[in-house]
């Protein structure tokens, strides 16, 4: 599979950078439109013009709690040649779904965090297997911002999302899983909006309060890594949180709720494969000593196939229409250690590591 396009956005101004990823992304943002506009459609029965009323709350609670966000996403829109309103509904596509009940709305991604001996390098790693719809693969690009004096950011986005996953200069990593449904009717903030917040942070505990602090609208989980060999995975939900920490170095997480599981419906029974089989599969880290050998288990570990098509290393399933099949985008693998940041385009078995031209702490 063809490599996601590497961007670099830098300037001291929001909007500025904002223009500048709109311009270099114009046509893989026109691409995501007209996805999510044919997906909306199909599943919920909204048309675009609904979708884009429908975000209006969002953009005033953006404005108010995260003002520079917002204006960034102002300035993609006009790079783009497109209403800040379809940004918007890119950036909040996930909330849009599950406000709405799509038929099979389930939700993808199995993240991991190695620490301590977890990998036999003794460098910290995190990543994900990035689990989405399989028509946006071509979408996704690879951004890195240079956002003096925030700390500089790489991370794998949706075209025209504003934050996703990725890592900062810092040494701070941030993989996120969904794990489906709506709580109550509150409006709260979009995941992509609390995931960029969670990566402008300056340090860890700022991190962790944008994380726990900021109420979602919707559930999701968050595995936060730091290079200092510290990793914590948070389940947060608008009625509270749970959280847990690395055994023997080693932390992973799906789409089921690990440590809140008595109170939530799965959503996502594959998650239940997943894990087991991530954990099993990165375990082999701790004998490897070299770092391309690390980096070749883990990449192994992410190619597992059981339970295929909906595996670890995930497929599309063609008995589902084509707008609903979904697969492994993108996965990713960082070395917080050395700031080198790895990703196989697609799914995993597909294709290699390779390192992006930019590092996280140059």
């Amino acid at each position: 599979m063809q490599s996601p396009r590497v961007i670099e956005v830098s300037s001291p101004s929001a909007h500025e950078r904002g223009v500048q990823y709109g311009s270099a992304a114009a046509d893989l943002i026109a691409r995501a439109i007209d996805y999510y506009r044919a997906g909306f459609a199909h599943q919920a029965g909204l048309g675009w013009d609904q979708v884009l009323d429908h975000i209006q709350p969002w953009q005033l609670l953006i404005e108010r709690d995260f003002p520079e966000i917002l204006e960034e996403m102002v300035g993609v829109a006009a790079g783009a040649g497109v209403r800040l309103a379809d940004i918007l509904a890119l950036n909040c596509r996930g909330e849009i779904i599950y406000d709405n009940w799509f038929h099979e709305a389930t939700d993808g991604c199995t993240s991991f965090a190695l620490t301590d001996d977890a990998a036999g390098d003794g460098h910290v790693y995190a990543g994900q297997n990035w689990d989405w719809r399989h028509a946006i693969r071509d979408t996704v690009v690879v951004l890195r911002v240079v956002q003096p004096p925030k700390p500089t950011l790489i991370m794998q986005v949706e075209a025209g999302q504003i934050g996703r996953h990725g890592a900062n200069s810092t040494g701070l990593a941030l993989n996120a899983n969904g794990l489906g449904g709506r709580f109550d009717d509150a409006v709260g903030m979009p995941q992509t909006i609390i995931r960029r917040a969670v990566l402008d942070a300056p340090n860890l505990a700022d991190a962790l309060k944008i994380l726990t602090w900021t109420k979602a609208h919707i559930p999701s989980n968050a595995l936060v890594t730091h290079r200092d060999g510290f990793a914590i995975d948070i389940e947060t939900t608008p009625g509270g949180h749970g959280w847990e920490y690395a055994v023997n170095g080693l932390l992973v997480h799906g789409n089921h709720y690990q440590v809140l599981s008595d109170h939530h419906r799965l959503v996502s029974p594959d998650s239940l494969i997943r894990v087991p089989q991530a954990r099993k599969g990165l375990a082999k880290a701790a004998l490897c000593e070299k770092s391309a050998d690390v980096r070749t288990a883990i990449h192994a570990a992410m190619s597992d196939h059981l339970g295929h098509p909906d595996s670890l290393c995930a497929h599309p399933d063609e008995r589902m229409p084509a707008v609903e099949q979904w697969s492994t985008t993108l996965s990713s693998c960082v070395d917080l250690t050395t700031g080198e940041y790895f990703v196989a385009p697609g799914s995993p078995c597909e294709s290699p590591y390779e390192l992006i031209p930019f590092n996280l702490y140059q």
